[in-house]
């Protein structure tokens, strides 16, 4: 019997609109326990043996679990946290309350990430009323802490691996669908390490007229950033690429074959005629992919406000990311960056970490790779553009490889 894809397309728009009504913004602490409990409340509903997982802090992750006919587990990951909804004057409909337009439903969430927890719940609901169970086992996790970092899920997957345990994972998108109709499956996630770089040469804010004999916080903080980068881009911390290994030739084929319909879009978007070296194409993506970075996010320091005032700064900030490909590892960057500021006689300069994620991808040869793959050519009838590693950073992939071993 064909599936009755109308009717699971409603059901997946009704759970969409019960978790969307949730205001479950995690940067706010808004709701997380309601929406813990919708969502535990709606995968016991799909058949599932279900719980909510916890570390010393922070909201709960429900988990899930249901066996299936096959040998073969999955393990989904979703959340259902959502960003905030500033600035509110830009919305067309209140951001909690979804509502239809145009064939299309809006609300905070519809699309990150709780659109995709409804699809997946709908499917596997429809499956169960067609066979009476699962083809396979199905295990989930869905956490309310993503959009801050997902500060606890190493630490709640450390602690249940057993429950967690599977033979491969999807994470929340799973499989994207291009504007060319392929599908587009990512097999790893760069890592990342973010700072704050803190300076304080005077007691207090001076005038200007001092700078000939007293010290500026401002140009101390720009002269050891300058110090870490040079003017072509390359990282100049000893040590920085010590680890990083350049693209297989098999993952290099592969980039060469994924679909690059988005360049265009994204230098328009970006505002640039060209992007860095006149980079396009396949060697644009395995840059993008494989090069680790040091990027400058933003500096504060003396008066910024109209006209002029003639203050010389006693404090200077500056926040800086790492991009980190597989085998640099934050904790390790952290160490060289504080050694490359102490060697080059910035020890004044206090580093703090902000955010850290590791680097973790699954091989393009991996049989759970393969299986996905022939799944999405199916469904979309025509070859998938595999990305073997994203430019972004999800920190959930390196804590299920390391705690799991799941691909």
């Amino acid at each position: 019997m064909a599936p009755d894809y109308g009717r699971m397309g409603e059901d997946a728009l009704r759970i969409l609109e019960l978790l969307c009504r949730q205001p479950s913004v995690s940067a706010e602490g808004r709701a997380l326990d309601e929406t813990a409990g919708l969502v535990e409340e709606l995968l016991a509903g799909a058949g599932f043996e279900t719980g909510q997982l916890r570390g010393d802090v922070g909201a709960a992750a429900v988990y899930g679990d249901q066996p299936g006919r096959g040998g073969f587990t999955l393990l989904l990951y979703n959340h259902y946290d959502v960003q905030p909804v500033d600035p509110l004057e830009l919305w067309d409909s209140p951001p909690f309350e979804p509502t239809r337009r145009d064939g299309k439903l809006f609300a905070r969430g519809a699309a990150d990430n709780k659109g995709e927890l409804a699809v997946r719940l709908a499917v596997i609901r429809a499956l169960r009323e067609e066979d009476g169970e699962l083809p396979i086992g199905v295990r989930w996790i869905v956490e309310g802490e993503e959009e801050v970092g997902s500060t606890n899920f190493d630490e709640i997957v450390r602690r249940n691996a057993e429950l967690l345990r599977a033979d491969g994972a999807l994470w929340e998108g799973a499989s994207a669908r291009l504007p060319d109709g392929r599908s587009e499956v990512a097999l790893g996630f760069k890592g990342a390490l973010g700072v704050r770089l803190d300076v304080r040469t005077l007691a207090t804010d001076a005038h200007s007229s001092f700078e000939p004999v007293a010290p500026s916080a401002a140009w101390r903080l720009v002269q050891a950033l300058a110090s870490i980068r040079d003017r072509e881009g390359t990282g100049q911390i000893r040590g920085f690429y010590d680890n990083v290994l350049p693209a297989t030739d098999a993952e290099r084929q592969a980039i060469a074959a994924a679909s690059f319909s988005e360049e265009d879009e994204l230098r328009e978007m970006l505002g640039l005629e060209e992007f860095v070296d006149g980079l396009s194409g396949p060697a644009l993506w395995e840059r993008a992919s494989f090069q680790p970075t040091s990027n400058l996010a933003g500096i504060s320091s003396g008066y910024s406000g109209p006209g002029i005032k003639t203050v010389l700064p006693a404090v200077a900030s500056a926040w800086m990311d790492f991009r980190l490909v597989p085998e640099q590892q934050p904790d390790e960057i952290l160490e060289l960056l504080r050694a490359h500021l102490q060697r080059e006689g910035y020890a004044d300069i206090q580093v703090t970490p902000l955010v850290t994620a590791r680097p973790a991808k699954t091989p393009l040869d991996h049989p759970f790779v393969r299986q996905v793959v022939e799944v999405a050519e199916a469904v979309s009838g025509a070859s998938a553009s595999i990305i073997p590693l994203a430019p972004a950073t999800l920190p959930i992939v390196a804590s299920l490889h390391e705690h799991l071993a799941v691909p």
